[in-house]
């Protein structure tokens, strides 16, 4: 006996905005029948200047907080659910739902269900339009005490309710607390949980629909029409991910890696689209790097002190100080006399002072200093292990376009190249790397 396929689907804010784009969802999912299981996210803008539900529930709720009247923003929310329903013109009453969510707000509701009644909203719609179950994923997907996501309790429960249910729709960006109070995903956290969803059904693929045609190599807003990413590795992803790429988020890409599940990143306004492949591994290289991705926001810590290489444990004391203050390290570009330590700039608000003091204090450096306004660029690419210059090339991209390089990092994996210049030369490097490696 052969065994079914399956796919589980995920559609951003921007592919459920309207009934339009409601529309277009359920033309994709029953377009195959594989695709059984539905995770929608809150309606997202129509237009440029259009307001995105989450942010509107979160102004909802700061309203309530506040002792304000909410009943004109409420309204705004209300409506533009109604008009999805009528236009779609299906048989799904919100409105015993909108009186509950009102009177949590008027009760101090916490923040997270506030916001997590977009997708929940959006899900009760979607799974009455296409026919599917509804399920609440505040029963199927837990977090710990500690607000960490409980994977394994969450997988054994999500995979014995969904075998129950063949066709289903699970609201995206929350789960539940030990204690049955909601708890939300970070923001872009319904990728997370289309992410759990295919773990727990073993699925073939995980398709994530958004507004795009697949991972684009560089950020379009910087790089002029950036090409399409064809196959991408979960290493190279998160890496691209973490440094700032938004088409997926970062976290999503460790249940279906667990699994070996590949993701399938797809645009909704184009479905004939291959879009990208994201895959455990790949032998195929149609460009040494895979793409190229960057954050401004960081500051350079720096201690220097003779004969520092032979004294034992100041690396582990410059990083305790570090922890005691919960602050956590980008990299660590270091010399034979020299320490530095990347660090986020908003993570050494109010500590600034402390810090170097602590530092001083711990490891009595001849000199020490913060430096501000660092960009961070990651150049990526599996390519790159087999391929010679890779490092000359982009020192080489950004000497000719006369930046200065405060930093170069690159990993024993050689998967990646990392490079620190000042946040005014940002955009101009990361064009300068991209068109030393990709012919126009």
């Amino acid at each position: 006996m052969v065994s079914e396929t399956v796919k589980v689907v995920k559609f951003g804010g921007s592919s459920l905005a309207d009934a339009n784009q409601f529309k277009k969802v359920a033309d994709i999912v029953k377009a195959e029948k594989c695709r059984r299981y539905v995770v929608p996210s809150a309606p997202g803008k129509r237009f440029p200047g259009d307001d995105k539900i989450t942010d509107l529930l979160y102004g909802c709720y700061e309203a309530a907080k506040r002792g304000e009247n909410i009943d004109p923003l409420f309204s705004t929310i209300s409506n533009r659910y109604f008009g999805i329903v009528k236009e779609l013109g299906i048989e799904c009453d919100l409105t015993g739902e909108f009186d509950y969510i009102r009177s949590a707000l008027l009760h101090h509701a916490g923040r997270d269900y506030v916001a997590s009644r977009g997708e929940y909203l959006n899900a009760k719609i979607l799974s009455a339009y296409l026919g599917f179950e509804f399920i609440d994923a505040g029963e199927v997907i837990f977090f710990t005490e500690k607000g960490e996501l409980d994977g394994e309790k969450t997988n054994e429960v999500m995979a014995k309710r969904l075998i129950q249910s063949r066709y289903a729709v699970i609201p995206g960006f929350y789960g539940s607390m030990p204690n049955g109070t909601v708890k939300t995903f970070s923001r872009g956290g319904s990728d997370i949980t289309g992410s759990i969803v295919a773990r727990a059904v073993c699925a073939d693929l995980y398709e994530n629909w958004t507004d795009v045609s697949g991972f684009l190599m560089a950020d379009p807003r910087i790089v002029e029409n950036p090409k399409i990413i064809d196959t991408i590795t979960y290493r190279e992803l998160r890496e691209l991910s973490y440094m700032g790429a938004t088409v997926l988020h970062e976290d999503a890409i460790f249940p279906v890696r667990f699994a070996g599940i590949p993701i399938n990143i797809k645009n909704t306004n184009s479905p004939e689209d291959v879009g990208t492949m994201i895959v455990p591994t790949s032998d195929k290289n149609d460009s040494i790097i895979t793409g190229i991705a960057g954050k401004k926001g960081f500051s350079v810590i720096t201690l220097e002190k003779d004969m520092m290489n032979s004294e034992l444990g100041f690396g582990r004391r410059v990083l305790e100080v570090l922890e005691n203050e919960n602050i956590s390290f980008e990299h660590l570009p270091s010399g034979i006399d020299t320490m530095s330590v990347i660090v986020n700039t908003a993570l050494l608000e109010g500590k600034r002072e402390r810090i170097l003091n602590e530092l001083c204090s711990e490891t009595l450096p001849d000199t020490i200093s913060i430096d501000d306004n660092l960009a961070l660029i990651a150049v990526v690419g599996r390519g790159m292990i087999s391929a010679k210059g890779t490092a000359a090339k982009v020192i080489n991209a950004i000497a000719k376009s006369d930046i200065n390089i405060k930093m170069i990092d690159q990993g024993s994996c050689e998967l990646n190249i990392i490079i620190a210049v000042s946040d005014g030369d940002f955009e101009k490097a990361l064009c300068a790397i991209y068109s030393e490696f990709i012919d126009d």
